[in-house]
């Protein structure tokens, strides 16, 4: 039966990524093989939280007082319905660190895709335009760099839930975290698009868009962006990580996710609380939890930036 076009684009696509450089790289490091298994095992945990989990840590119904802080299956005093233990609320701690998880990393992903935006925008602007409004974007961004990332979240996300009120802050968490994460990173995609603009617009393949008359705007978005987005990319994965950790740390001093809708930093910080009464459980899987994939997504973003180095291939 003869092959229909859409079907031979795909095939042609696929042979393509098994043919590219990116691939053999990607295949020859067994480091790098094993951190994508792990990254991706935790997405789809999170993703499928709501079926893979044993229990609902939302459903106020099934939850009772009676079952908190019980230690982990293994233990003397544990139950085997909860295999992690519970927390002080009776959550079991696998179906929360899964639920959690799921928070925390569409936090991540969302305030990097927010930074990532805006970065981009202005430094394609920054380094296209040039002049004043290069000056002006440029001065900001040195501004912001004198200060640390988690500071400015802190200031921001402090700012709006002391404005927002306490019912306000328990519905607008989530967008005042991807505000306050994503004002925070936008710099280095700033910096490093504008910097890859001023190369690239005095390239021939721009001035000619200019001869034919097109729109600045379109020239940016058609001919340059995609010639610029290599970086963004290493930029992009590295930045999930360090997102994942700032809505940690933000959960953890308060100003995070409330504690109804507990992310991973939120549950590091109710167990800090019982830690020293031995209740060490409900911290350690956390935490454990948030390490592995920190570290597993900056092993992705490692190999990413020597994969797309061209000086290393």
């Amino acid at each position: 039966m003869p092959m229909n076009k859409e079907t031979g684009k795909k095939m042609s696509l696929i042979v393509r990524i098994l043919d590219s450089d990116i691939w053999y790289s990607f295949t020859r490091s067994k480091v790098t093989m094993i951190a994508a298994l792990i990254t991706f095992l935790i997405f789809a945990s999170a993703l499928f939280a709501p079926i893979i989990s044993p229990h609902n840590p939302f459903d106020l119904a099934s939850l009772s007082l009676m079952d908190s802080l019980l230690p982990p299956a293994w233990s003397a005093e544990g139950d085997p319905n909860y295999l992690l233990g519970t927390d002080d609320q009776g959550r079991d701690v696998l179906s929360t660190i899964l639920y959690g998880s799921r928070i925390s990393l569409t936090v991540g992903l969302v305030s990097v895709a927010f930074a990532a935006v805006l970065g981009i925008t202005l430094g394609l602007i920054a380094g296209y335009m040039g002049g004043r409004v290069d000056a002006i974007i440029m001065r900001i961004a040195d501004v912001q760099l004198s200060f640390p990332a988690i500071l400015i979240a802190l200031l921001i996300a402090g700012t709006v839930n002391a404005l927002a009120g306490g019912m306000d802050r328990e519905r607008s968490a989530f967008t005042v975290l991807v505000i306050s994460i994503g004002l925070s990173f936008w710099v280095q995609y700033a910096r490093t698009v504008r910097s890859s603009t001023l190369v690239e617009r005095n390239k021939e393949y721009v001035q000619a868009a200019r001869l034919i008359g097109l729109h600045p705007f379109l020239i940016m978005l058609r001919h340059v962006l995609p010639n610029v987005m290599g970086p963004v990319l290493v930029i992009a994965t590295i930045n999930l990580a360090l997102a994942v950790i700032t809505e940690a740390t933000l959960s953890f001093l308060g100003v995070g996710i409330p504690g109804t809708q507990p992310s991973l930093g939120t549950m590091i910080r109710t167990g800090n609380d019982f830690l020293f009464s031995g209740e060490w459980w409900i911290t350690l899987f956390p935490g454990a939890m948030l390490a592995i994939l920190v570290l597993a997504v900056n092993l992705l973003g490692d190999w990413l930036r020597d994969a797309l180095n061209p000086k290393l291939r």
